[in-house]
């Protein structure tokens, strides 16, 4: 039974990018070689290893906080930031590529590390390694906010 449960929490975890590649297929990449870049901003595959390890931790946090132990109130408001923060993550590829918005990818973006606090806060009360496991994820977040802004302020 836990076996199931680690699977479908990392199918979860990794369905932002699923669902996105699905509907966009490779508009994200080709747009991004097109936009006018900061300096600091990654090459293009960089993003696909870190999302690849952000998606596995965010996996492992999901699956840590399901089997924990605790309040079911306290449960049920960790699984309803994380809920919003996932769909704003899956609403960030559409709406910034697709929709060619870097100004709606930025205020998705602000967004989501909002919602993102708030999932590690609930998580904490629940299981503090869950909690942590997040921190890389929020830390990605806050990056995406600088470099959103910048694309947008560089393509207007």
């Amino acid at each position: 039974m836990e076996f199931f449960k680690f699977i479908f929490t990392m199918l979860i975890s990794f369905s932002p990018v699923l669902v996105s590649r699905a509907f966009l297929m490779n508009a994200p990449d080709r747009l991004y070689k097109e936009i006018v870049q900061p300096s600091f901003a990654p090459p293009g595959w960089a993003f696909g290893v870190v999302w690849t390890v952000l998606y596995f931790l965010i996996g492992i946090s999901l699956f840590l906080f399901c089997t924990a132990e605790g309040d079911s109130s306290q449960k049920r408001m960790g699984f309803i930031f994380f809920g919003i923060q996932l769909l704003l993550n899956v609403a960030f590829m559409p709406i910034c590529f697709g929709l060619r918005s870097f100004l709606g990818g930025l205020i998705i973006c602000v967004l989501l590390a909002v919602f993102l606090i708030l999932t590690i806060v609930q998580f904490f009360k629940i299981s503090k390694i869950s909690a942590y496991l997040l921190i890389p994820y929020l830390l990605w977040g806050l990056f995406a906010i600088i470099l959103s802004y910048k694309v947008y302020i560089l393509n207007p």
